[in-house]
């Protein structure tokens, strides 16, 4: 791998490879910014089929967790791991408690914390030999996922969205088409259902459509058509990339507002987006949900009320970039994007 040549290397600061041959460890953790306080951003388990993939994965990742707490006004910087292996792999849990020594050895100028195929519970176990992981089970009360969190920003940024575009202060008939109906992707359907939304959802999981379908009066949508369902707003909440050369043509909502991250390929496609009269919330403000609820833990004590307040302010976020784009005429991600980057240079 080039590592330095990789176009989405430019501005990190540290990139780290751990390996242990013991348990078969191959991850990576990049740094992209601690202007701001300690970097933070979840680990993400998953069967990459290369490391240059992971690589460029964990790039682009960890450069939205600096921008999306800056934008949700977090003393914190951005950062992100990735672990290449299967979730369902029999060792995860050596495999976590390997990684977490690598973490461990940053001495807290990275935290970490759940992502795909890492959830509260391995936040528990990475926990154990680590003092950095926040967003762990035993933090919270029986029961309750902090990815809840990102779900309820995923709301909040629908409901922001809903008013600014078509002046609804409810989503009464309103048709949002979700991708992805993991923990958070499922929950967001659960309040949208009980606000009187019309669902459109897909996944590859048959278990977590059957869920969703039968609690909320779903509509099930091929994976592949989902991106071109007839709705009035779309929401991701899968992988990244879903908007590119190929869907965008294809498209039929009239705004994009979901959890996924890096919905853009490229930063082109916000601009297209923009032309076609599609409007975009950048993947970073929505979902930074997460980080306002569980990420305070790594600097604060808030209590449940406190963190759930603060990811309910996104409504307000929302409405400045949404209006911020419309003023300037410029694409919101080119908006949101300028936004983060004049709150990182405050602080250089």
């Amino acid at each position: 791998m080039a590592v330095f040549e990789q176009i989405d290397f430019a501005g990190h600061e540290q990139v780290l490879f751990c390996h242990d041959a013991s348990v078969g460890l191959y991850g990576i953790i990049a740094i992209h910014s601690t202007a701001l306080g300690p970097a933070a951003g979840g680990c993400r388990m998953y069967p990459y089929e290369s490391s240059t993939e992971a690589l460029k994965d964990v790039l682009r990742l960890s450069k939205g967790m600096s921008y999306k707490n800056a934008i949700a006004g977090l003393p914190l910087g951005g950062g992100k791991s990735v672990i290449i292996a299967d979730p369902k792999s029999d060792n995860k849990g050596e495999l976590l408690k390997a990684f977490s020594k690598h973490v461990q050895g940053l001495t807290g100028k990275y935290w970490t914390a759940i992502d795909v195929g890492v959830g509260p519970k391995d936040a528990d176990i990475l926990a154990e030999n680590c003092d950095y992981i926040f967003a762990r089970a035993s933090q919270y009360p029986e029961g309750f996922n902090p990815s809840l969190f990102t779900a309820l920003g995923g709301f909040t940024g629908i409901r922001a969205t809903a008013k600014y575009l078509w002046n609804r202060d409810n989503l009464n008939g309103l048709k949002v088409a979700v991708q992805g109906l993991g923990a958070t992707g499922s929950e967001l359907c659960r309040q949208l259902f009980e606000e009187g939304a019309e669902l459109y959802v897909s996944d590859i999981n048959k278990e977590a459509i059957d869920y969703v379908v039968d609690n909320y009066r779903a509509i099930q949508v091929s994976v592949d058509q989902i991106h071109a369902a007839d709705v009035d707003l779309f929401a991701p909440c899968a992988l990244g990339g879903i908007i590119n050369d190929e869907t965008i043509v294809d498209i039929k909502a009239k705004a994009i507002c979901g959890l996924a991250n890096n919905q853009l390929v490229s930063e082109e496609h916000g601009i297209e987006l923009k032309k076609r009269g599609i409007t975009y919330i950048p993947d970073y403000v929505v979902n930074s949900g997460g980080m306002m609820g569980a990420g305070t833990r790594i600097f604060s004590k808030p209590t449940m009320e406190d963190s759930r307040n603060r990811v309910l302010g996104l409504y307000d976020t929302i409405i400045e970039l949404l209006s911020l784009s419309d003023k300037e005429d410029r694409p919101t991600s080119e908006v949101a994007d300028n936004m983060a980057e004049e709150i990182l240079m405050k602080t250089t």
